[in-house]
């Protein structure tokens, strides 16, 4: 079995980074209804593992696809899972949040998610500094490094937001 055919419907979200224009702002969309059953099940405490397993999984497919490659260092298209693993992250401060107050199970707020979504779709499109320097890291690296980064940044920026429009800060 090849590296593409074991990997295939998990890099590519089920073929969405094959079919889907914007490949990466659909997985970005697809991901959000996945965070929240995450956060439903289990609250951050789920979310959170689940986020790293996908993490994980999609930097060693994306290390075997690669590999199997003439070039091993191009990003391929195809692979959108590092934009699910990224978006994942840049709800984590909504999960954290309402898994910390004890909300109800279904209570996520789509301002929140909102900022989350366009957030990490800026910083995954622009790719500032220190996205871009990520982006540059050697093969799979590369490829997931730059989503979870952007992932972070966004859930950072969406965090202090939150803290200021609540009055937080």
């Amino acid at each position: 079995m090849s590296a593409l055919n074991r990997w295939e419907g998990f890099l590519t979200l089920g073929g969405i980074g094959h079919r889907a224009p914007a490949a990466g702002t659909v997985a970005s969309i697809a991901a959000i209804p996945f965070a929240w059953a995450c956060h439903a099940l289990g609250g951050f405490w789920l979310m959170g593992p689940v986020t790293v397993a996908i993490a994980v999984l999609g930097y060693l497919g994306t290390r075997e696809l690669l590999a199997a490659r003439e070039t091993p260092d191009a990003d391929p298209q195809e692979v959108v899972i590092d934009e699910v693993a990224g978006m994942m992250i840049a709800l984590w401060p909504l999960s954290i949040g309402l898994t910390v107050t004890g909300a109800d199970w279904w209570v996520w707020p789509w301002p929140g998610v909102l900022a989350a979504f366009v957030l990490f779709r800026a910083l995954d499109i622009l790719k500032p500094p220190p996205i871009n320097w990520c982006e540059r890291a050697p093969g799979a690296v590369g490829v997931m490094l730059d989503d979870l980064v952007a992932g972070a940044l966004s859930a950072l920026i969406a965090a202090i937001a939150a803290g200021v429009a609540h009055g937080w800060f």
